[in-house]
């Protein structure tokens, strides 16, 4: 049995570049319960996962992991499963009403699940999403 087998992701880091916008958003836009914070560092209470925020220059200086240059472009999306398609279109109404950035409204999507995407601060892209009638169900590309 490989060591993976027996481990399960305890925590979410997101790198960010302002500690302070970050808690701000995550605390007033999404209204997450703050856990812990220190110099550089957050955390946050979430279902099954700690959500936490690390200050790329206090990373760097604590521990020798550098930024990496030009950066650009998204390296990861945070998904939230919703309990039912109107959850996504009620939730973007509340939080499009506190100036959260959505890419658009909420769509229903091939994969069968009704989505919508936003960003926070330092860009990390978000998803909020339900599975429509029938479930996820195997996934097949209409386009091939």
């Amino acid at each position: 049995m490989s060591l993976w087998a027996l481990k399960k992701i305890t925590d979410i880091c997101l790198l960010v570049e302002d500690i302070e916008r970050t808690v701000a958003f995550y605390t007033d836009k999404l209204d997450l319960t703050l856990r812990r914070r220190a110099e550089g560092f957050a955390d946050f209470d979430m279902p099954g996962v700690i959500l936490a925020a690390w200050e790329i220059g206090h990373l760097s200086e604590n521990t020798g992991v550098r930024d990496r240059p030009g950066r650009a472009g998204h390296k990861a999306c945070v998904a939230i499963e919703l309990p039912d398609p109107s959850e996504v279109d009620r939730l973007y109404q509340e939080l499009l009403a506190k100036d959260v950035p959505f890419q658009g409204p909420p769509e229903d999507y091939v994969w069968n699940a009704r989505c919508a995407y936003f960003y926070d601060p330092d860009g990390t892209v978000w998803e909020l999403y339900a599975w429509l009638d029938g479930g996820p169900g195997d996934y097949h590309d209409p386009n091939k």
